[in-house]
């Protein structure tokens, strides 16, 4: 009876600890591969921030390019109209 209750231990003990060394294993694949997106999304953060910057100063001077010509077509009109 004690050699059965040993035994049926001795295996739910391994069983624990492959489970356990399972799930050990899998957390740490899982942080490897939040770790790597995490990384790339970073990188696309910074990318897309720096497009955006050059959008921003490509916007400004097509703005300022409008003004000129909104002027310019306001003195063609006030040249031009009787």
């Amino acid at each position: 009876d004690l050699d059965k209750e040993m035994t049926e231990a001795e295996t739910e003990e391994k069983n624990a600890q492959a489970d356990y060394q399972a799930t050990m294993s899998d957390a740490a694949d899982k942080r490897a591969q939040d770790s790597k997106s995490l990384t790339e999304k970073d990188s696309s953060k910074a990318d897309l921030e720096t497009a955006l910057q050059g959008h921003g100063e490509s916007k400004k001077a097509t703005v300022s390019e409008l003004m000129a010509t909104d002027k310019y077509i306001s003195s063609l009109h006030a040249e031009c109209d009787w």
